[in-house]
Parts: C-alpha cells; sequence; structure tokens
C-alpha cells in the first residue's frame, strides 16, 4: 500500500511502576533519518525502538519521542561510598589531632555530609520488563502513525491519479492534432512565398513537398507520444499497487517530463506548445506529490 511519509502517532503504557508516553512524528525526505530522545538510563533501548520503527517507516525523517515517569516508591536507591566515608573520618581525624584548637567533633552527622558519601541513584531494573513496556507504548503510536500515512497516501494518490487522467487526455488531443502540423507548415510556407514573390509566381510544387517532408520528420513525435502513453499506464498501475512506490513514481515522473519537453522542442507548433504547457505543469504537481510517498 502507497503510504505518505507525513504522519503523527501516539502511544501510552501505565503500570503501577511507570508511565510511558511514546511519540512519532515524521517529514519527507530522501532516506531514513531517524532521531530518539528518552531517557538516558532507557538508552539501551534505542536502537531495538529505531528497528522497529523502521519496519513501519523505511523512508523519512522520523522523530521518536519516549517519556517515562517512575510511579513506583521504590524507584531510587541510597548507596553509601564506604571508602569515601573512611577516607574522609581518616583525614579530619588526622586533622583534629594536628589543630586541636579546632572545635567541633568528627561525628556521623558531620562524614554523612560530605560529598558522595551517600549518593541517590536509580533502582536496578529489569531490562527485558522495561523493554516490554516500551514496546507497549511504541507499537500504539506506530498503529496511529501509520493509519495517518495510510490515509495521507490515499489522498496523494488519489490527486496524482486524477493528475495522471489531465495528461493523458492531453497527450491523446496532441495525437489527433499532430498529422495536421506538417500540412500547416506547407501551407503557410506556400502562402509566406506568395507575400514574398506576388500572386503570380509559380510554386516550385516539389521544392515545397520536399522543405514539408524534411520538416515533417523532423517535428514527428509518434515516439514520444506512444512513450508518454505508456508512462501514463505505468502510473497508473503504481499508483494501485500494494507496496512502497515512492522512488519509482519519481523515476517515472522524470521520463514523463523528458518526452514532453522533447514534443514541444520537436513539434514547432503554438497549439501542441499550448499543450505542452499544461502537460509539464501537471508533471510538476504530480513531482511534489511524489516527494511525500514513502
Amino acid at each position: 500500500m502507497i503510504k505518505s511519509m507525513t504522519g503523527f502517532g501516539r502511544g501510552e503504557y501505565t503500570d503501577e511502576k511507570r508511565s510511558i508516553v511514546c511519540e512519532i512524528k515524521s517529514v519527507n525526505h530522501r532516506f531514513c533519518e531517524m532521531t530518539v530522545k528518552m531517557p538516558r538510563r532507557y538508552q539501551f533501548a534505542e536502537e531495538k525502538l529505531k528497528a522497529r520503527v523502521k519496519a513501519v517507516a523505511p523512508r523519512g525523517k522520523i522523530d521518536i519521542s519516549i517519556m517515562v515517569d517512575d510511579l513506583s516508591m521504590d524507584s531510587s536507591q541510597i548507596r553509601l561510598n564506604e571508602d569515601a566515608a573512611k577516607a574522609y573520618f581518616a583525614s579530619l581525624t588526622r586533622l583534629k589531632e594536628m589543630l586541636p584548637d579546632l572545635k567541633g567533633d568528627v561525628d556521623l552527622e558531620l562524614i554523612s555530609g560530605m560529598p558522595d558519601v551517600l549518593k541517590t541513584v536509580p533502582a536496578e531494573e529489569d531490562e527485558e520488563e522495561i523493554l516490554r513496556c516500551l514496546y507497549e507504548a511504541c507499537d500504539k503510536a506506530l498503529e496511529k502513525y501509520d493509519a495517518m500515512k495510510i490515509t495521507e497516501g490515499e489522498k496523494l494518490v488519489e490527486d496524482i491519479v486524477h493528475r495522471g487522467e489531465i495528461i493523458k487526455n492531453t497527450v491523446e488531443e496532441i495525437e489527433i492534432y499532430a498529422p495536421a502540423v506538417a500540412q500547416n507548415y506547407k501551407d503557410k510556407m506556400v502562402e509566406r512565398i506568395k507575400e514574398l514573390l506576388g500572386d503570380n509566381a509559380v510554386v516550385p510544387e516539389d521544392r515545397i513537398l520536399l522543405e514539408a517532408a524534411v520538416f515533417a520528420d523532423k517535428s514527428n513525435i509518434t515516439e514520444e507520444i506512444v512513450r508518454l502513453k505508456s508512462h501514463c499506464s505505468q502510473l497508473f498501475g503504481i499508483c494501485k499497487g500494494l507496496e512502497a512506490a515512492g522512488k519509482k513514481l519519481d523515476f517515472l515522473v522524470q521520463e514523463m517530463n523528458r518526452e514532453s519537453n522533447t514534443i514541444g522542442s520537436k513539434a514547432n507548433d503554438i497549439n501542441i506548445t499550448d499543450k505542452v504547457l499544461i502537460l509539464k505543469a501537471e508533471i510538476e504537481k504530480i513531482r511534489e506529490q511524489v516527494q511525500n510517498l514513502e
């Protein structure tokens, strides 16, 4: 299924220990560029979360945000640094002996207040359990994120198909008009000769036919018309497909633009030029839409 690269999803998980919120958002990008913002203590799960998201979104600039609130009372522990406490006690006792006139005792209150003796550290957690909780929040966000990408993709495809129909119809109009280009050129050439030489001038028919034949060969756009019609058929086929098609459509649009440019340069006719302008305008609109497809 063709999806947009633009999407947003939010998922939540809560139990008696923690509350987790996961938000995923993305915009169009040529490749897959992914960033994750999450608490430092949970960064062991970053690559696994990226892989989980990439399975749903292979292209795009994707931002993943993980917010975790600890709800349990035992989410932190007090850790005693015994070596630091002993070192402080020994140093302060020695200082007291060296300077007996100093007031104060080297007691528990003093030692416990020294830097790094007592530290508050996060409680150790089960990584597998944390991963399970993160996955639940992430999967809920991914479900909503993917649903939005599908909805946006359907709208983009609908617009692309509509513009593809305009291109197809315009090409058919050019195809109907193209055979008259050489005849129109011949008639204008005869009129121009008469204007220059007068109505009594003898127009060399064989020379006129030769010039018209040369022009007809140079201005023949049959090959380009066939290719453009084929490209339109491919466009409709890709849009009906179930796989990601952004890169395919991007390449196809480049080919369509190349064929329309060739028609405009070879035809040398104002009526076909007007049609080519329509082609190029619609192809450009398709190109802009394709940039948002996955």
